[in-house]
This record gives structure tokens, C-alpha cells and sequence, in this order.
């Protein structure tokens, strides 16, 4: 599992770079999907599941920020 989010790195990368990122981060995305779906079945690890769902939301965060970096600039 990937440690840290960081966009610096990546805004300096061609668009093939990033899309190369967003992908691993949606796996990392489902796998922690299904971890916490395995979770919810047992619900002494609250603590747990909640620390999943907090990095769930940090990846979905970041993949959203770097889907925007492919969308070209419109002129005004």
C-alpha cells in the first residue's frame, strides 16, 4: 500500500504519468473498499475501519486532484 499523496512529484510528470498514478491509486481505492467491507462484519474493529475509511477519502481526494491536472486549460 502506498504510503503517502503527494502532487508535487507528479505535476511535473507528462499526462501518461499521471494516469499511470490514478490508476494505482484506484487499486489501492478498491482494495481498501474491500478490506473495509470485510470489516463491517466484524465490528471490534471499529478503530480500524474508520482509519481505512479516512484513507479511502485521502485517495478519492487526490485521484480527483489529478483527474484535473489532464483536463486542459481553456482559453478565456
Amino acid at each position: 500500500m502506498a504510503t503517502g499523496v503527494s502532487l508535487a512529484s507528479v505535476e511535473t510528470f507528462d499526462p501518461s504519468s499521471v494516469a499511470e498514478r490514478i490508476s494505482t491509486l484506484r487499486q489501492e481505492h478498491r482494495a481498501l473498499d474491500e478490506r473495509i467491507q470485510q470489516l463491517a462484519a466484524n465490528p471490534d474493529d471499529d478503530l480500524e475501519s474508520k482509519r481505512l475509511k479516512r484513507r479511502k477519502l485521502q485517495l478519492k481526494d487526490c485521484i480527483a486532484r489529478l483527474e484535473s491536472l489532464l483536463i486542459p486549460d481553456q482559453p478565456a
